[in-house]
Formats: structure tokens, sequence, C-alpha cells
């Protein structure tokens, strides 16, 4: 068999993390790894507006070191509220020649865990969790197309 190349074996992993801090803000932050790429991105969110209060992203491995360039148009996404034209704000702030489209999926992946969050807020039961979520996301994915059956 012949030696591969490195887009021939390749792995990509994301991870998403939300923590609610007790100033009222939640920090969400995703992590991007793979052969080219070691990149955490980190958003903080007013949970009771949904409205982001800062964005970084930190490029510790990239093809390029002009990669990195993308940190400061993070800068873009302050003040946004997150919800209805997220897709076409990730693409106004980071899209184009000097923006990076794996940091748009990223964050596209991450910043909707702030919805669930302030769609959970105040209940302390898994179940109630999920019930609630459902209820206040219905019409905005498969998952969530009607009302849940609750019998």
């Amino acid at each position: 068999m012949a030696e591969l190349n490195p887009m021939e074996d390749f792995q990509r992993d994301i991870s998403y993390r939300l923590l609610k801090q007790d100033d009222g803000t939640a920090k969400l932050t995703a992590l991007l790894k793979d052969k080219f790429h070691d990149v955490v991105a980190e958003v903080v969110v007013d949970v009771a507006t949904l409205k982001i209060v800062s964005a970084k992203a930190d490029f510790h491995r990239s093809p390029t070191p002009d990669c990195g360039n993308v940190s400061a148009r993070m800068q873009g996404l302050v003040g946004f509220t997150i919800g209805k034209g997220l897709q076409r704000k990730l693409a106004e702030v980071l899209g184009g020649g000097g923006g990076c489209g794996n940091m748009r999926n990223l964050l596209l992946g991450l910043l909707p865990l702030a919805l669930n969050l302030n769609a959970a807020a105040g209940i302390a039961t898994e179940q109630e969790m999920m019930d609630a979520i459902h209820d206040k996301l219905i019409g905005t994915c498969a998952g969530y197309r009607s009302p849940r059956d609750k019998s």
C-alpha cells in the first residue's frame, strides 16, 4: 500500500464548552485541533440578553502565520445579540479573503449553545430543561418541528 499524504489520513477534533459565570455571563469556548491547527475561540455572552461581551481567538498552530490575523476581526462580534442573523453576522465579520472559514464554522457550532442556556434558565432537572428547550426552540430545526407530546 502506498504511503498516504496528510489529507488522505486526516482527523479534526472540535470541542465546545459553555460555563456560566457568577457575574451573569457565560464563557463559550471552542477548540479546533488537527495536523495543521490548534485554535481556541472564546466568546463571553451576557446570559440575560445573549449579547456578546467579548470575543477572541488564539492560534497556537495554523497553516500560515497570517491565520492569526483573524483574531482582530473577532472584535466585530462584540455587541451582537445571538439569534436571528447569526450566520449573516459571522459571514460579515469572518468572511472574505481576510476571514477564516474554519473560525466561522467553529462559531456557528458554538454560539447557539447560548440559546440553550437561555432557554434552560431557572430549571433544575434535566427533563424539565429538555422540555423547556424544546418549547422555546420550536421551528428552529428538524428536532423541534412541533410542540412536544407530554403524555
